[in-house]
């Protein structure tokens, strides 16, 4: 199984954002946002939330999440 890192954290400090207002922007849960941003690697995450990220930053999904191991 593959791994996945989210950059929620550099794409907020790209935007001057706070990850509060990540997730207010974005209509994704503050606490999984907070989480997002702090794991280094993940397996399995929630689609929905991935594409309301990138709608929220008005970038591609690719540019959302960051392939760590195929």
């Amino acid at each position: 199984m593959g791994l996945i890192r989210l950059r929620v954290r550099e794409l907020a400090a790209e935007k001057g954002w706070t990850l509060r207002e990540v997730a207010d922007r974005s209509g994704v849960n503050y606490k999984t946002v907070v989480s997002y941003a702090r794991r280094e690697a993940m397996a399995m995450t929630d689609f929905t939330a991935i594409q309301k990220l990138a709608r929220a930053f008005n970038i591609a999904i690719e540019d959302v999440v960051e392939v760590l191991e195929d």
